[in-house]
């Protein structure tokens, strides 16, 4: 959840460091710190609250220094306060230490620190790793690396962990285990980042850190062992993310720009994947035979959040196209259950940033008992993409808005050719259906960017309804799943309470609900159940509800109904969540300008969710 960062280097640390951690602050805000060697010893600057308390800090107290660490915090132990934001530091003030993940056995570990003397300043779990590594080399000699390495290997739990020391300042000290950790390189500096866009300004050449691997990096050198000290090659990968796609490009916020990309993304992510004429679908990169696409029994779907919603529409795909049972679960959940996985099951893991834990630890639990596992993810070289049997790459580019927009539609293009593909190799989806469905998707771009022209009605919709404190959100068949995502939408970034219910579970309880405050979103464009829709919002009507109508161009029966309506380009029942989502994501959009929230970084919210 946390964003870390570390710069060795000529140039001065804490302006590297903080530029870095702008960039990582989608990842956790409730407060951020840096630690430098100055001098034969370690300078912090902490604060509370987002990073621009933390700039302000270092304009009035400014810290020399050419290697330093750099942390912002989403808060798991310990309250969102200055004595709990990292960096930390040991009791001899040697050691500081910053981390992302959870420390599982820290009360334990904690308590045999303090029978031994130290003192602890934090409520954190994090602040156990700096007293540890202290521990082991008062006890065992003091080389820095071989400390960690033992101390680590202690640790029980995920870290991603960056270290430096006073009588080093010519060295960062690394480690990672399941949580995401890279290293930068540069010429004459190196780097350490949580995520790429962080040093995308400074390097393109990037190293991934695989499971209980460390790092020793100089200005000039990178050393890679595991825990047992072995040393490691690894690969060096280069970036091809221009940094200017992580910038806001003139919009007010980064997630208006997120929404607004999203006709150029679904274009991204078709690529060269299709053939229209010879009515194919490319996706070679998943690794799987014609023999064992027939032989599927079951196909599971799991993901958190966002991911999750994506692949709800993906079990309408999947089931219409390819004939095959599909069950979605929230990784959360599956991985602590018993599900039927065994040699004849495919899991299908859909993470934007390929490190969320629980999908993560789904997936391994899968390959376990024997399933075939692809991944439907966002951010190359990824922990995801580096487990998977095969992965499916939806080439979203940088997504900094923490509420998911661009890669949630994204997620459904990919989903969509998946499906085609495997209509197509289960003999169920013939040739001329598959032109038709691939003809249909290239014309989806075009019909985005025709619903982004003219949002004029979703602003107005917005202006009017505000002010209320809860919303109903209503779908049908393959827009039940829009309106999940609808929702949470709203949830993520106005704060209001929003629930969304399948239509015709309505009448058995959420009616209740309905008064003439209420507005109700009722996603009805054109499909086989748009008369069932149709009733439903008259038992809104009936309840003196307020309907706001999601609707297909040229419907003039639902004006019958409300005045309230959203019209979308008319398409494809089965492609219709690719458009129909686009503007819920601007209604939560607007609604949350109106309320003064913030929308690119909500509350208690972070992008990558790295830890249970």
């Amino acid at each position: 959840m946390c964003g870390i960062i570390g710069y060795i280097g000529e140039g001065q640390a804490a302006e590297v460091i903080l530029s870095g951690l702008r960039k990582l602050e989608y990842r956790g805000y409730d407060s951020a710190g840096v630690a430098i060697v100055n001098n034969g010893k370690i300078e912090r600057r902490r604060s509370e609250g987002k990073l621009i308390n933390l700039a302000k800090l270092l304009d009035a107290q400014p810290v020399a220094g050419c290697a330093g660490i750099g942390h912002t915090r989403w808060a798991t132990h310990g309250r969102p306060t200055e004595f709990n934001a990292h960096p930390h530091i040991d009791c001899t003030g040697a050691i500081s230490v910053v981390h992302n993940g959870i420390i599982e056995n820290y009360l334990k570990l904690k308590d045999e620190l303090i029978a031994g003397g130290h003192e602890f300043r934090s409520q954190t779990d994090t602040e156990v790793l700096a007293h540890l590594i202290e521990a082991e080399m008062k006890k065992n000699g003091g080389d820095v690396g071989a400390a960690l390495r033992r101390a680590l290997r202690r640790v029980e739990g995920a870290y991603a962990i960056g270290v430096i020391h006073k009588d080093h300042p010519d060295v960062i000290y690394a480690g990672r285990k399941s949580s995401p950790l890279i290293i930068g390189l540069g010429e004459g500096e190196n780097f350490i980042a949580s995520d790429v866009p962080a040093i995308l300004p400074y390097t393109r050449r990037i190293i991934y850190l695989e499971e209980e691997e460390i790092a020793v990096l100089t200005r000039d050198s990178v050393k890679i062992t595991d825990l047992d000290g072995n040393p490691l090659t690894k690969p060096v990968e280069v970036i091809e993310w221009n940094p200017v796609l992580a910038e806001k490009g003139g919009f007010p916020h980064f997630m208006l720009k997120e929404i607004h990309e999203q006709p150029q993304v679904i274009r991204n992510t078709i690529g060269g994947r299709t053939d229209e004429e010879n009515a194919k679908i490319y996706l070679e990169e998943l690794g799987l035979s014609i023999e064992e696409v027939k032989a599927l029994s079951t196909v599971y779907i799991v993901a958190c959040g966002t991911a999750y919603y994506a692949g709800a529409v993906g079990k309408y795909m999947l089931e219409k196209l390819a004939g095959v049972h599909v069950d979605v679960d929230f990784a959360s959940e599956f991985r602590y259950r018993d599900p039927m996985v065994n040699e004849n099951t495919l899991v299908i893991v859909i993470s934007q940033s390929g490190e969320t834990a629980d999908t993560l630890a789904a997936l391994r639990m899968a390959k376990e008992r024997g399933a075939k596992v692809i991944g439907i993810v966002n951010v190359k070289g990824s922990s995801i993409s580096r487990e998977v049997d095969g992965v499916l790459y939806i080439h979203a580019g940088p997504e900094i808005g923490v509420a998911s927009t661009k890669a949630y539609v994204a997620m459904l293009i990919a989903l969509l050719l998946l499906s085609i593909q495997f209509g197509r190799m289960r003999g169920l989806v013939t040739a001329p259906d598959a032109r038709r469905l691939i003809h249909l998707l290239k014309t989806l771009p075009q019909k985005i960017e025709d619903t982004l022209a003219d949002t004029t009605s979703i602003k107005d919709i917005a202006d009017r309804y505000s002010d209320r404190r809860d919303f109903l959100y209503l779908g049908r068949g393959i827009n039940f799943p829009t309106a999940m995502e609808g929702a949470l939408k709203l949830k993520e970034i106005s704060y209001i309470h929003a629930e969304a219910y399948a239509a015709g579970e309505m009448k058995h309880g959420p009616i209740a609900l309905i008064d003439r405050r209420m507005p109700v979103v009722s996603i009805a464009t054109q499909s086989h159940v748009y008369d069932k829709m149709l009733s439903n919002i008259q038992e809104v009507i009936a309840r003196e509800g307020i309907v706001i109508a999601l609707a297909t161009q040229g419907d003039a029966e639902i004006l019958k109904f409300t005045k309230d309506v959203i019209f979308v380009p008319d398409t494809e029942e089965l492609l219709s969540p690719i458009i129909n989502v686009v503007p819920l994501q601007l209604l939560a959009y607007h609604v949350a300008v109106n309320r003064g929230s913030d929308v690119d970084q909500p509350r208690n919210l972070a992008k990558s969710v790295t830890v249970e």
